[in-house]
């Protein structure tokens, strides 16, 4: 279960970010903090029309390195924990 408790967790803020950008840095975020050992991340996405969120969710699914991810409280953040190799 993931905690909702965010405000001291790695952040990637992806506002004024199109599509593409914003998966390379998704991508990269999540390589950044699996190196640091990172359980949980955030990526601010905004709320706006959903397509960030939506494209960053799509990307989080397939993604292996992606334990589970929910929606924040807000909306417009989406919290993710991280699988580790043992």
């Amino acid at each position: 279960m993931i905690d909702i408790f965010t405000e001291n967790l790695p952040h990637l803020d992806l506002h004024g970010e199109d599509r593409i950008n914003a998966l390379i840095k998704v991508d990269e975020f999540i390589n950044d903090n699996i190196k640091l050992r990172n359980k949980r991340i955030v990526i601010i996405h905004g709320i706006g029309t959903g397509i960030l969120r939506n494209s960053v969710h799509e990307y989080l699914k397939k993604d292996k390195r992606v334990e589970e991810y929910i929606l924040g409280i807000n909306n417009g953040q989406t919290i993710v924990s991280l699988k580790f190799d043992k």
